[in-house]
């Protein structure tokens, strides 16, 4: 009998934070409330932030930071091709214009260095992702906003635990969006959250993740709290539950440990397949950081190789290993090719590594003997 399908990504889940959750059930207050506050006063010391705001998604953070500058129709966001489409939507439905920044084919990262080709007199925002966990280059990235008066949201949903030059992702800056679904570095379920240093900003998210209600239910429903609340804006309803916080405040005490773990497969992954022809493996900047490695993503040398991307990850799949693709190049989606006049050969870049790129099972609960079954399927592929 062959061995059971392997994913490219499992959570762990302790005991603990099962149990966290059977006694939220049994608690009765399943929805914001203690747990949520708890979760959120641990991010912040984690974090080192001084305002941390928790929601459903990572995609609700995004949205809501930039509902919070109230961009005009004409106004351009600056970010990368080489993303989730989240990044790019949620500034659509914040009213602004995406422009795009080919990245650098060695980080996966936006290529800093053409930022500036790109700012206009409509430029509101820089929008970087850390991609996979490691960190972009944010001190140009901040030299740039404070030249030209830009504000800076740092999708950070790949890089909860990412350091940058001794300091954490969520530290310093200006405003930070972590994510927390299943197949992140540590998870609620669903779930995110926005770290910042703007109080303004943060009350304004604040209220609306909720309706535009000026208290939480927390301090309406308990005993010492009131009923009677205001309504101040029109909001939306992207809260966390505190069956969401019961796990996370279990798996951010383990995010460390998760974070050694994926840091110990990849270096096995790197000795591994360093001298394999068919694959380009990642690469770090000269820099000093920390890259928390949410994903492990080499290329694959389709000449060397004799297959594409797409027929390797297939015959992986026969074999019971589970493969991600993380990702296409954004912009040549039907919506934005359409609404933009993105074509093909814009970002040829981003388009090279999003039609090479995938992602090879990594997860902290991931043993050696796993590991060991996916590169001799690899092998069993590519024989040496």
């Amino acid at each position: 009998m062959s061995e059971a399908f392997l994913p490219f990504s499992r959570p762990f889940i302790s005991r603990e934070a099962i149990d966290e959750v059977v006694s939220c059930l049994e608690s009765g207050w399943i929805t914001t409330g203690p747990r949520v506050a708890q979760f959120t006063e641990d991010l912040k010391q984690y974090l080192g932030a001084p305002y941390v705001m928790t929601l459903s998604s990572a995609t609700a953070g995004l949205h809501l930071a930039l509902l919070t500058m109230k961009l005009e129709p004409g106004d351009e966001v600056i970010t990368t091709p080489l993303t989730f489409a989240a990044t790019l939507n949620t500034i659509v439905l914040a009213g602004a214009r995406p422009v795009l920044v080919d990245i650098d084919p060695h980080t996966l990262n936006m290529d800093v260095s053409r930022i500036e080709e790109k700012i206009t007199s409509k430029t509101r925002a820089l929008l970087p992702v850390h991609f996979a966990g490691l960190p972009v280059d944010l001190d140009e990235i901040y030299r740039i906003a404070n030249q030209y008066q830009l504000r800076v949201i740092e999708d950070a949903a790949h890089a909860i635990g990412t350091e940058y030059k001794g300091k954490k992702i969520g530290s310093f800056g200006d405003t930070q969006v972590f994510s927390f679904h299943p197949n992140k570095n540590m998870t609620t379920g669903e779930g995110g959250c926005v770290a910042t240093r703007d109080a303004a900003l943060a009350k304004q998210i604040g209220l609306l993740r909720f309706h535009g209600i000026d208290r939480e239910s927390w301090n309406r429903f308990s005993k010492s709290g009131s009923q009677d609340y205001d309504i101040v804006l029109p909001g939306l309803k992207y809260n966390m539950m505190d069956i969401q916080a019961a796990l996370g405040l279990h798996q951010l005490k383990e995010l460390e440990g998760f974070i050694e773990r994926r840091t110990e497969l990849v270096n096995r992954y790197q000795e591994v397949l360093r001298d394999w022809p068919q694959w380009i493996l990642p690469s770090e900047p000269s820099f000093s950081h920390r890259h928390a490695w949410h994903l492990y993503t080499p290329l694959l040398q389709e000449e060397v190789a004799g297959m594409d991307r797409n027929e390797f990850m297939e015959r992986m799949k026969n074999k019971n290993i589970g493969t991600g693709l993380h990702y296409r190049a954004v912009h040549l989606y039907p919506y934005y090719r359409d609404q933009f006049g993105f074509q093909r050969g814009d970002f040829p870049q981003a388009e090279a590594v999003g039609d090479r790129i995938v992602s090879l099972p990594l997860f902290p609960s991931m043993t050696d003997a796993e590991q060991d079954r996916v590169i001799d399927m690899m092998y069993s592929i590519f024989p040496h």
